[in-house]
């Protein structure tokens, strides 16, 4: 009998569907469809797990090449495009360490890539040459020089406390926009900076708060040229009247600092010569300055006004000069703190 139940069961179950869909048919044609398509969903959903670890094991394998590409390109190579520049302004990625201070990549190739600009476009210079070679090491020496002072500064004026306010990097802008005939327009100034260096805005900005913020700290380390700057303008308390030159010299001798003395000539009341032309402006002939910061950053000054017309100054001036930043540099360079990544003559 079991047997019977079993064989007629069995000819239940492989019964065909009907050839036509009706209304008493549909849901068996439903399960028939259902059924075809489970074969498929099952054996996926169980080796889900393998297609992900493949997924993940691809895009590793991309990423590492990717990276040793990338890697390949920026240091052995020292590919210097405009591509990779953007890659190095995006991830902050080091050229060079100055005692501890990464010294960025980006900063280094914005100096390089700006001197190569104005090397070729204003000198129309031809760097296959054999002198465009060795200016192209030149350029790669001091660009580098230049991007690990910055850092450098970066480092002390953490030390120091020393920061550049929005306020003071739009002052500074400012005044070297002046010209002759009145101030230059932002526009026409950002347009002449991106003819000469290729630098944007943004960019020139960043270069230009790095430099007054290395003269800041320049100034802020430097405690013999501001004492020595104190001792000037003491002596001329005492004698108002004291030749530049004789005082220059016995100064320079008992500081041991290139104290020196010069006559600037005729040049215009907005000079950039680090805000001389326009101290030396404010005074009456023969009148002799306070001790002033050159904007500049190349020293404390004194200034005696020697005439003046509508439009020019001839002045005679006294310079102490900042060694400490450079000395502090030097000694870090000659104890071989300076770890660089890339080969530079």
């Amino acid at each position: 009998m079991k047997k019977i139940l079993n064989k007629l069961r069995k000819k239940h179950k492989e019964q065909p569907a009907p050839a036509r869909i009706t209304t008493d048919t549909v849901a068996q044609h439903r399960e028939q469809i259902l059924a075809g398509g489970r074969r498929f969903k099952y054996p996926l959903q169980y080796a889900r797990h393998k297609l992900v670890i493949n997924a993940i094991l691809i895009s590793l394998v991309a990423l590492i090449i990717i990276i040793t590409i990338g890697w390949w390109q920026l240091y052995p190579s020292q590919n210097t495009s405009e591509f990779f520049y953007r890659i190095t302004k995006v991830l902050p990625l080091p050229v060079a360490y100055v005692d501890g201070q990464p010294v960025l990549y980006s900063d280094y190739l914005m100096k390089y890539r700006s001197s190569i600009n104005y090397l070729v476009q204003k000198e129309q210079v031809n760097l296959k040459t054999e002198d465009g070679i060795k200016q192209i090491d030149y350029i790669k020496q001091q660009s580098m020089f230049d991007a690990v002072a910055d850092a450098y500064a970066i480092k002390l004026a953490k030390n120091l406390g020393i920061t550049v306010s929005d306020i003071e990097l739009e002052l500074f802008l400012q005044n070297q926009r002046q010209s002759s005939d009145g101030e230059i327009s932002k526009q026409t100034y950002d347009a002449v900076i991106l003819d000469y260096y290729n630098w944007s805005p943004t960019e020139y900005r960043h270069v230009t708060q790095n430099k007054i913020l290395r003269q800041k700290v320049s100034y802020a380390m430097d405690k013999d040229a501001q004492k020595t700057s104190d001792n000037i303008a003491a002596a001329l308390k005492t004698d108002p009247i004291a030749d530049f030159k004789t005082l220059a010299d016995n100064v320079a001798k008992q500081s041991g600092l290139k104290v020196t003395r010069g006559v600037s000539g005729w040049v215009p009341k907005i000079n950039q010569d680090g805000g001389l032309s326009a101290t030396a402006s404010k005074l009456k002939k023969n009148e002799i300055s306070s001790i002033i910061k050159s904007s500049i950053g190349d020293g404390y000054y004194l200034v005696k006004l020697l005439d003046i017309n509508d439009n020019q100054v001839n002045y005679e001036y006294i310079q102490i000069p900042l060694t400490a930043f450079n000395n502090s540099l030097k000694s870090i360079i000659d104890k071989s703190k300076v770890q660089k990544f890339i080969s530079v003559k």
